[in-house]
């Protein structure tokens, strides 16, 4: 390989990055879950189309920037298409199936999804429920996943049924990653600098640089972890 060959292999790489970043950041994160087949080609035609660039040397940057632009512009419009047009959503992203209704398989629409049992067994597995005579109903997604209602009597007894005090939930915060105090998510809870170091003395900790990783949690307090020495 010459070095005006590496010097387009660089430039392609590069410059098709940043494009693709630029792409999926307009589309929005459903592009990286994959969360409908519709989304699931798009991602892929994206990674094709930088595939074929890289490998091809026909194929010059600018027809790789064009060729991205314009499957970003289609893809977004078809977004705001499914956004205000609830008729076509189903066309784009398809509808989800329900395969198990009232603990009865729906074996017309497994047969419509090309799905058989042992398929569904698995995806069953994934979500815990290892028989069919726990689910009393079971939803085929548009990304391929099940969601599972389980019968009432393989249900997760819930907090109120076990007349279990109900306590608030709060988010944890990292406040401290890789020895650094994280001033922003500080700043999210209404504590500073002096308060984390207050709170690490209370472990025995004088120095920051001693923690690995702190979380905050205002309902469970603090949980740290320490650096390792070698």
């Amino acid at each position: 390989m010459d070095l005006e060959s590496i010097i387009h292999l660089s430039t392609t790489l590069v410059v098709g990055l940043l494009a693709l970043l630029v792409s999926t950041n307009m589309l929005g994160k459903t592009q990286i879950s994959q969360a409908t087949p519709f989304h699931f080609i798009s991602a892929l035609v994206l990674g094709e189309l930088l595939g074929n660039a890289v490998y091809d040397n026909e194929v010059n940057l600018y027809k790789i920037l064009f060729a991205i632009a314009l499957w970003t512009f289609l893809m977004f419009s078809i977004e705001m298409i499914t956004q205000k047009f609830r008729k076509v959503r189903g066309f784009f992203e398809g509808n989800p199936s329900i395969v198990i209704n009232k603990g009865e398989i729906n074996f017309k629409e497994l047969k419509k999804n090309r799905m058989d049992l042992n398929e569904l067994q698995s995806l069953l597995r994934q979500k815990g429920v290892f028989s069919f005579k726990e689910v009393e109903y079971a939803i085929l997604e548009s990304n391929g996943s099940v969601s599972v209602l389980k019968k009432f009597e393989y249900g997760q007894p819930t907090k109120q049924e076990l007349k279990i005090p109900i306590k608030e939930i709060s988010l944890p915060v990292t406040i401290i990653s890789d020895g650094e105090i994280l001033k922003k998510n500080l700043a999210s809870i209404q504590f500073d600098e002096k308060w984390v170091k207050e709170l690490l003395y209370q472990y025995g900790i004088k120095d920051i640089k001693e923690v690995f990783y702190a979380q905050w949690d205002m309902a469970g307090g603090l949980f740290l972890s320490k650096k390792i020495k070698s």
